[in-house]
């Protein structure tokens, strides 16, 4: 009996998301030397943005990375002159993390990067059928989304 994964909605979501997260990593280190990792971080600091910056332990969460990992990541971006930590005024053992003017510029990159990979990726597709994937997506986001919080 040979086992056809790609029939199989948990693979084929999962194994999509991973080829396009590797393309994505390749391509986001040549053409903007930054990471996947790294890109993302910027994209959850600019979503939250105006919220005060989001501290280590949040960003953990929302990237699924341990907080060791992210407390890694930020100090390499910090130096690199990517975001800021500052001090929480409510708790001096957290540090918010916000993003720096140069960082808005390399994620405006990051969005054309996956702009393009996403054209790729859904080559074949009419306009219709990329709404109605990206619509059929987000319903099967949200359920998953409503799972987890219970």
């Amino acid at each position: 009996m040979k086992l056809r994964l790609t029939e199989r909605f948990g693979f084929l979501v999962s194994d999509t998301g991973r080829l396009y997260g590797r393309l994505f990593d390749l391509r986001a280190r040549q053409q903007l030397g930054l990471s996947l990792a790294q890109c993302r971080l910027l994209g959850a600091l600019a979503a939250h943005e105006g919220e005060g910056g989001l501290s280590q332990v949040e960003l953990a969460d929302r990237l699924d990375l341990t907080p060791m990992g992210v407390a890694t990541l930020c100090d390499r971006m910090q130096t690199a002159g990517w975001l800021k930590r500052v001090p929480c005024l409510n708790d001096r053992r957290v540090n918010r993390i916000e993003l720096l003017p140069p960082a808005y510029d390399a994620l405006k990159s990051a969005m054309a990067l996956g702009d393009e990979l996403q054209r790729q990726a859904q080559q074949g597709l009419d306009a219709g059928e990329a709404k109605q994937l990206q619509a059929l997506l987000r319903k099967v986001h949200g359920n998953l989304s409503e799972l987890l919080s219970k």
